[in-house]
């Protein structure tokens, strides 16, 4: 079994800055990709960022510049540092990954959420 523990979310005001991290434990041979994704009200989730075991990333357009996602493999954790947040990135963030619970088995896994509200 596999788990996946985020934190760092809050309150912060416009152009603010704020950390999250989400740590995998469980039963974990090796993680392929960490990412995380967002879901504001009444909004489909969507992508944030993502980076595969090797470090290559990916970022949705409205956050290049701003998001950088990084990750500790020797942890297995990533994170997302969020810096000039805007009130559009408000929502629920939530971590997700790409693991091997043994050799060729991948399975897709998700984190609680954590909420991120930017507002004055």
């Amino acid at each position: 079994q596999v788990h996946l523990v985020e934190s760092g979310g809050g309150l912060v005001q416009p152009g603010g800055s704020l950390r999250l991290s989400c740590a995998a434990s469980g039963s974990i041979f090796s993680i392929y990709a960490m990412g995380w994704y967002r879901q504001a009200p009444g909004k489909q989730r969507e992508l944030v960022a993502i980076i595969t075991s090797g470090g290559s990333t990916n970022y949705a357009d409205s956050v290049k510049g701003r998001f950088t996602i990084s990750r500790d493999n020797a942890k297995n954790t990533v994170y997302l540092q969020m810096n000039s947040l805007k009130p559009e990135d408000t929502a629920v963030y939530y971590c997700n990954a790409v693991i091997a619970v043994r050799p060729g088995q991948l399975n897709n896994y998700w984190g609680q959420g954590t909420q991120v509200t930017v507002s004055s």
